[in-house]
């Protein structure tokens, strides 16, 4: 793996992972891990999958396995055998009344909540992008902001899952328990998996509240918005005192969607066009970053509108960006955050993409980012190109100060003697991974490095 040690910080370079064997080139979608595979496989069903995973035990290389490569880490990489999932796609049964949907693992997010609505259903929660695949959003713990409602693995029921030694193994809370409460944050170590089934309900409606506020307002109020919302997050902007806020809560409607015109221009020509040209011209001119910053600050504006679940939940990302995020205890937010303003002020850095803080309520799955306590994420980014080790290592140093917990699918500097001592159940699930994966076929350097031997 192409990576530079500092002090105690390990860090993925602009290469994360990089592999020079024969077989084409994958790259993940912030083009920062690039691998030729020894071999790729794009199956089409639970048995084509089992097949090629034994003829790459077969062969001594190892496997991994990926969807849309939305994951910041090295997580997917191999020079082995990589298992594409596109092949892998489309809903194989909706049951109305057990209310659950079920769905090949290389379903991208945005067709399954397509056919939901298309059903009168939908998810309870889900992030804030579509374009990952079931199966690869599972994998690293994707997450939404929810008072009440909790990540996607947390709306999982069933799985299956083709294990080290070509089995088709379907888990779920009442079948191989122990498999099932692991795999639904799982990393791909214990196995490929193929089939995911979820809880869905009846589709309801949203109302967004979007509005700029003052950095010092939300965080005065944090607690109060989070009590009184369903689903709040917000942004702050840094070099500035400005945040944007979202607010989402169930109604009964009517429906009062953004119309044609006016969403294209916020959500495609200023979210992304625009916002693109500014991070470039940042990139180029670092210097400019804090006034544009100013500039972004008060163009902010308020908007509400009404709509289906995932027109409000999920919106498009086209601006490329590296990400770190933590999972904090929700009373450590606020001051994390201030901690984080303070270390960008007295700095030179010069960030231009916002801060984003989101919360979930307590879970029980072993390696959730919220297992067992009220969550709150602070998550920073930077544009795709712009250096960014000593932002995220002065970010990183404030989130695990406050027992932070690393997204599994995005930059951190963390190994598996940090993270045993931050997961109560982890020695749970390397039990479970010990035993269905004793050779390390779905290994990697960077599993390796984060769950250990």
């Amino acid at each position: 793996m192409a990576a530079r040690a500092t002090g105690r910080h390990l860090w993925s370079t602009g290469s994360a992972f990089r592999s020079d064997r024969g077989g084409p080139v994958w790259r993940n979608w912030a083009r920062n891990v690039t691998v030729r595979p020894a071999r790729t496989a794009v199956p089409a069903s639970t048995a084509e999958t089992a097949e090629a995973v034994l003829g790459a035990a077969a062969a001594g290389l190892r496997v991994r396995a990926a969807g849309s490569g939305h994951s910041f880490t090295p997580v997917a990489a191999t020079d082995g055998l990589l298992i594409r999932t596109d092949r892998l796609a489309g809903v194989r049964a909706v049951d109305r009344e057990a209310g659950t949907v079920t769905v090949a693992a290389g379903t991208p997010l945005r067709q399954l909540n397509e056919t939901l609505s298309a059903h009168g259903l939908s998810l309870t929660n889900m992030g804030d992008i579509a374009e990952q695949t079931a199966a690869g959003a599972l994998a690293t713990g994707t997450h939404g902001t929810g008072r009440a409602s909790a990540s996607l693995a947390a709306q999982v029921t069933g799985l299956e899952l083709v294990t080290a030694d070509g089995s088709a193994l379907r888990c779920s809370a009442a079948r191989h328990p122990e498999v099932f409460a692991a795999a639904r944050v799982g990393l791909g170590a214990l196995g490929v998996v193929t089939e995911v089934t979820f809880a869905v309900e009846p589709e309801f409606l949203l109302h967004a509240r979007e509005e700029p506020m003052s950095l010092d307002r939300v965080t005065v109020e944090f607690d109060q918005l989070v009590a009184e919302n369903e689903h709040f997050e917000f942004y702050w902007f840094p070099h500035t005192a400005r945040c944007a806020t979202k607010r989402n809560n169930r109604t009964a409607g009517p429906a009062a969607p953004l119309g044609r015109v006016s969403g294209w221009v916020e959500d495609e020509l200023l979210a992304n066009g625009v916002f693109q040209a500014a991070c470039a011209a940042g990139r180029a001119v670092p210097a400019a970053i804090p006034g544009i910053a100013q500039l972004a600050g008060r163009a902010l504006s308020a908007r509400t509108y009404t709509d289906i679940p995932h027109k409000v939940f999920t919106s498009p990302r086209r601006v490329r960006f590296v990400e770190m995020e933590y999972a904090l205890p929700r009373a450590a937010a606020v001051p994390a955050l201030r901690e984080l303003r303070a270390a960008v002020e007295r700095s030179r850095l010069r960030v231009s993409f916002p801060v984003e803080v989101r919360t979930a309520p307590a879970d029980d799955i072993p390696l959730s980012t919220a297992f067992g306590r009220e969550t709150a994420y602070i998550a920073v980014h930077m544009y795709r190109g712009t250096p960014y080790s000593a932002y995220f290592t002065a970010a990183e140093r404030i989130m695990t100060a406050y027992g932070g917990r690393p997204h599994w699918g995005k930059l951190h500097s963390r190994d598996a003697a940090y993270l045993a001592g931050a997961y109560p159940r982890f020695a749970e699930f390397t039990a479970v991974r010990d035993r269905l994966d004793p050779e390390r076929l779905f290994g990697n350097d960077h599993l390796r490095r984060v769950l250990g031997d």
